[in-house]
């Protein structure tokens, strides 16, 4: 059952890879227009404040935890 995980897991990033080479360089036309417009800011404030709340509900929930181990312990 293990290796057939790790199978498939090897077999996923090797995709993943294959794809991130490719020689074919795309424009993206909603990126060039969002930094022409200077709208890119709001997605990188969107990405940061989604990111900073994930962070602290992980060290909420951390701090839950270990204060349950230690409550265990006794």
């Amino acid at each position: 059952m293990r290796t057939i995980f790790y199978f498939f897991l090897f077999t996923l990033v090797t995709n993943v890879n294959l794809f991130a080479q490719q020689s074919v360089v795309e424009e993206v036309a909603m990126a060039d227009q969002m930094r022409a417009d200077g709208k890119i800011w709001v997605v990188v404030a969107v990405i940061s404040v989604i990111f900073a709340g994930i962070i602290a509900f992980l060290v909420n929930i951390d701090r839950k935890v270990s204060k349950l181990e230690k409550q265990l312990k006794k």
